[in-house]
């Protein structure tokens, strides 16, 4: 969800439709059902850059993982960091736009440095651009990672740089006698943020997961990227299109660069007159009373004093925005069938916004009401405090689905060990003997065991033993996987086949390979996908297939094609499929799980991203009415500024966590977000305690009555000066 200016909150009533058809008035600019044209220009355009920077956010983590394969925590902290950028350019967006360019030409310009930036990453996406030896993967990854930075640091300034711009500039389309269209203006406006940022979170998922290419077919990252720089280019072009509609407000500077040299200028006087002959004043800022008027110093004050209120918040954001990083991780790890649909990895987030549009309505109409009956004083403060709980508890459940995940996943031999697995293909038992200090094991016919593992220096030759004949064979390699394929022949007993596996699938793939247990050559086909001929008795390399899908399996034996419906695979898996016999046109199979698939099913994130959705309402929403109502309101954009800036200094604390952090367990770093949080939302509690509610509009209606008196004693001076010298 976008954390944006809380003009843009939530529908507030159905749009009436005013009047029949569109005109245009005298001194106006035309009109549309009582709304200016031009609104419509602006609403569409949001519409398709809320679609284009989501969707490309949505896929960006694993473009990272998968593509340039970086790790985790690598992927983690530039993914940050990109977001931390992104939030930190409005201020700069805002001070362009209010001191030089105005808002149309600060978004024209910014909005095509933005579509700039999403068609290189797009690009940089192509592992066709540098895969001369078209094996399906990037040759120079280099030239791939620096298009990518390039790309993001574009987007980065353009989408901060418009974020302050574009509500500000639809607002400035109303007269002043328009306050009821321009309050449902931002209510459609907000709407189109949702409908944007939701559809791109479903749709880019999708495209993602298509296979496209050149040379080799591989997940289609260019595709995810490029739809949302086309819908950039069209929301730069319906925006232009509007141009000749648009009242442009010239630039009238912006209220932070005095509040800037306002703070600077009682620093920096303060400084001056630390001497102890020189009287202290009631408050730090009144030193500024020297060159600054009062009205805009007591603002000020106001203002600083819900900005140190701001201090903690960043933790919160620290933790809600790791749904796109960490969490969509922890998502390939699970088991996405829902099904009739298979949902992909980066598809879970949409869980985010769909259940924000359900509890919403739900907390205002009839959370906050029935704590409101129980007669409990549900301070906003209180209300913030709630929503960072609330997110300590999501990363508490995060970690206990880790938990989970750990227990499935493969361990891997370590240095000094190997590990052995046994698959019987013959048609009679057969024992395997370790060493005398080691049990045996005995495998019964088209059986397999698990992966054992042995500490290498403890082992010796191994003994097959099957029917009435015996075999040594050599020990395994050390640091290993192995699988001891046996099977008693005229000429043959048992053999080692090498997995070359190492981790576990990423991306919810499965590996897949093929035994041939016919005693003629096979020539095997799975899907599109050729095995090549497999002499009797071998295996064929893994070949990396999507998850969740069945495959039409053919083998060509002598001439003659048999063929089987393969298995339902799960998501993450590897898998040896041998191939027993053919009965007419029926291929018979076996199939052995070398890895287990993702057996923790996706549908368990579903809880954090609840539980963390119930934090956002209660904290981000509050957060902005809170201040709103604590600060002028000719500070409203200082405001924004603050409250955009503790959302990037919340994604600079994940990088620096990620990168600092020598945690080798993830749900161990979920527990520490989570204990950081509930440690700062205690400190934010204090802090709350001591904090007086004020009436920023009573404190400047007794400066307005100040000003009154003033102006009228200096009036009365006048009056008397100009009485006297009439007399003289």
């Amino acid at each position: 969800m976008d954390h944006g200016p809380q003009e843009l909150q939530h529908p507030t009533g159905s749009l009436q439709l005013q009047g029949a058809m569109c005109v245009g008035g005298a001194g106006k600019g035309p009109s549309c059902f009582g709304y200016p044209l031009s609104i419509f220009f602006i609403v569409i355009n949001e519409f398709c850059e809320r679609f284009s920077y989501y969707g490309m956010k949505a896929v960006l983590i694993l473009y990272f993982s998968y593509f340039l394969q970086w790790d985790d925590n690598l992927s983690t902290v530039i993914y940050h960091t990109f977001v931390a950028l992104c939030y930190l350019t409005p201020i700069l967006g805002a001070l362009i736009a209010d001191s030089w360019l105005g808002k149309f030409k600060t978004i024209v310009s910014l909005s095509i440095v933005y579509t700039i930036g999403q068609a290189i990453t797009s690009v940089s996406s192509i592992n066709d651009l540098t895969d001369h030896n078209r094996d399906g993967s990037p040759d120079n990854v280099p030239v791939h990672i620096a298009l990518c930075m390039i790309g993001l640091i574009l987007i980065a300034f353009g989408t901060g740089g418009i974020k302050p711009c574009v509500a500000a500039f639809g607002g400035d389309q109303f007269e002043d006698d328009q306050e009821k269209q321009r309050s449902r203006f931002f209510s459609i406006f907000y709407l189109s943020i949702n409908a944007g940022s939701l559809l791109s979170t479903i749709i880019t998922p999708i495209l993602r997961a298509q296979e496209c290419g050149i040379h080799a077919k591989q997940r289609c990252y260019p595709l995810a990227f490029g739809v949302p720089a086309a819908l950039m280019a069209v929301a730069l072009v319906v925006f232009v299109i509007g141009s000749g509609m648009y009242k442009k407000v010239q630039p009238q500077g912006n209220i932070m660069i005095q509040v800037f040299k306002c703070i600077g200028f009682a620093i920096k006087n303060r400084f001056r007159h630390r001497s102890s002959k020189f009287p202290k004043r009631e408050h730090w800022l009144d030193w500024a009373n020297e060159k600054y008027d009062k009205r805009l110093i007591a603002q000020t004050k106001m203002v600083l004093k819900v900005l140190f209120l701001y201090i903690p918040l960043p933790m919160f954001w620290a933790l809600f925005d790791q749904q796109g990083s960490r969490w969509t991780l922890q998502a390939t790890t699970m088991d996405g069938d829902f099904g009739a649909i298979k949902i992909q990895p980066d598809q879970m987030q949409t869980v985010n916004p769909i259940l924000i549009i359900i509890m919403v309505p739900v907390v205002d109409a009839v959370i906050y009401p029935l704590i409101k009956k129980c007669k409990i004083n549900f301070t906003p403060l209180r209300k913030i405090g709630v929503g960072m709980f609330l997110a300590s508890m999501a990363f508490v459940a995060a970690a206990l689905v880790q938990v989970q995940i750990d227990k499935t996943l493969p361990v891997f031999p370590a240095e000094e060990q190997c590990q052995i697995k046994i698959i019987n293909l013959g048609t009679g038992n057969a024992t395997v003997q370790f060493g005398p200090q080691l049990q045996n094991v005995t495998v019964e016919p088209m059986k397999w065991t698990d992966y054992m593992t042995f500490e290498y220096s403890q082992l010796q030759s191994l003994n097959v033993i099957s029917g009435n004949k015996s075999a040594t064979v050599p020990k395994c390699v050390m640091g290993m996987r192995q699988t001891l394929r046996v099977k008693n022949t005229a000429t043959d007993m048992a053999a080692w086949l090498f997995d070359n596996v190492t981790s576990k699938p990423e991306e919810g793939n499965n590996l897949i390979r093929f035994i041939n247990n016919f005693p003629d050559p096979v020539n095997v086909t799975m899907g599109d996908t050729s095995f090549g001929t497999l002499m009797s008795l071998s295996v064929s390399n893994y070949t990396l297939f999507s998850g969740g899908r069945t495959d039409n399996i053919t083998a060509i034996i002598n001439s003659k094609s048999c063929s089987v419906t393969s298995e339902s695979f799960g998501f993450g898996g590897a898998y040896t499929v041998v191939i027993n016999n053919c009965t007419g046109d029926n291929l018979n199979v076996a199939y052995s799980e070398d890895i287990e698939p993702n057996s923790v099913h996706m549908a368990w994130q579903i809880p954090q991203y609840f539980i963390l959705t119930c934090g956002e309402v209660v904290f981000s929403v509050t957060g902005l009415e809170f201040s709103y109502s604590q600060a002028p309101s000719n500070m409203k954009a200082v405001l924004q500024a603050g409250w955009l800036l503790t959302v990037a200094v919340g994604n600079i604390i994940v990088l620096i966590v990620a990168g600092a952090s020598k945690l080798n367990e993830q749900w161990a770093e979920y527990v520490l977000f989570a204990a950081l949080l509930l440690a700062v939302c205690i400190i934010f509690a204090i802090m709350a305690y001591f904090y007086t509610y004020i009436d920023p509009n009573e404190i400047e209606a007794q400066l307005d009555e100040e000003e009154k008196k003033r102006a009228k004693k200096d009036e009365d001076v006048n009056e008397k000066q100009v009485e006297a010298d009439s007399r003289m």
